[in-house]
């Protein structure tokens, strides 16, 4: 019976992928499969998968198609009783598959979540899953708050996403956030590992490092989430801070945006957004976790739109 399944989305990725293979197959739970998916790569990704040659790889091509629609292909090719999703440019710890598992069937986890690292050219930065108590977002609605909303350091009992028709949003950026939130909400029992068992390469083109004008998708994929926990009841004060939270971010990570007239102009959208969205949000105990300049950054456009104009033109000198 194969245990994890671990489904695997490449787009021009080759720099990395040598890396990424090499950690899935050298996993020590042997019972997984492999599911690499080329989405119309227009570099050698395809080449360097195919010199792989390993009865747990799984290799499939396609035209390029989107990353939501690739994962969700990959959820119905796979067999095994919990699914993980690794990206191409990012690699895992030999122990990932077989901790992760051994925590679920311990404890009946639907979700199994762990820390990981951000490896900035090999430079590593711990990444902490803020601490929960374990259980499900009914029970612990702190959960929401607390879990990074990134699908690729956790593993889904594959019968939670197949029985709640949880998939990831297709032609939208950020798709994955729906999905986490989908299956949080899903869940009977959330679990947690304290071991860094997955690693999230930082490079030029990653999704921390660059910013263009599909940054925009972020606020149809709020009103998604929104959508998601309209009948959840005990939701809304974590359900508010998360939102906000994720906001604020990348009102930040505009700093990286290619055209300052786009970054000023999400900025002011984003304001826009969570005034309609919670006229009280510049009061939200988010900014207790936020630190004080960093809230009022967050607050104040003005100062926001200088601090962004004077990362971007500290960064080029």
């Amino acid at each position: 019976m194969i245990k994890i399944s671990i489904i695997v989305p490449v787009y021009n990725t080759s720099k990395y992928l040598n890396k990424c293979l090499d950690s899935l197959l050298n996993q020590t739970l042997e019972d997984i499969e492999i599911i690499i998916i080329n989405d119309g790569s227009k570099d050698n990704s395809e080449e360097i998968i195919k010199s792989y040659h390993d009865k747990r790889l799984k290799y499939f091509s396609q035209a390029n198609s989107g990353i939501g629609k690739t994962r969700n292909r990959g959820i119905k090719l796979a067999e095994g009783e919990y699914l993980s999703f690794i990206d191409s440019d990012d690699y895992i710890a030999p122990d990932f598959c077989v901790k992760m598992y051994n925590k679920a069937q311990k404890d009946n986890c639907d979700i199994v979540v762990s820390n990981f690292l951000l490896d900035k050219d090999g430079t590593f930065e711990e990444f902490k899953v803020r601490p929960f108590k374990e259980g499900n977002i009914k029970t612990n609605p702190e959960i929401l708050y607390n879990i990074n909303l990134g699908p690729c350091n956790k593993i889904y009992k594959r019968d939670l996403i197949l029985n709640n028709n949880i998939e990831f949003v297709e032609n939208l950026k950020y798709e994955d956030v729906p999905f986490v939130c989908k299956s949080l909400k899903c869940a009977y029992k959330i679990g947690k590992l304290e071991d860094f068992l997955s690693y999230y390469v930082i490079h030029d083109n990653s999704e921390t490092t660059i910013r263009d004008e599909l940054v925009f998708d972020i606020f149809k994929i709020s009103d998604l989430i929104i959508n998601i926990f309209k009948d959840t009841p005990n939701i809304e004060p974590n359900l508010s801070k998360m939102l906000i939270r994720n906001i604020v971010d990348y009102m930040f990570q505009e700093r990286y945006q290619k055209d300052l007239k786009v970054a000023y102009h999400f900025i002011d959208e984003a304001h826009n957004y969570l005034n309609n969205y919670n006229s009280n949000w510049k009061k939200s105990e988010v900014f207790n976790d936020l630190g004080r300049l960093k809230s009022l950054f967050a607050k104040n456009k003005i100062l926001l739109k200088l601090y962004i104009r004077l990362y971007r033109l500290f960064k080029t000198v």
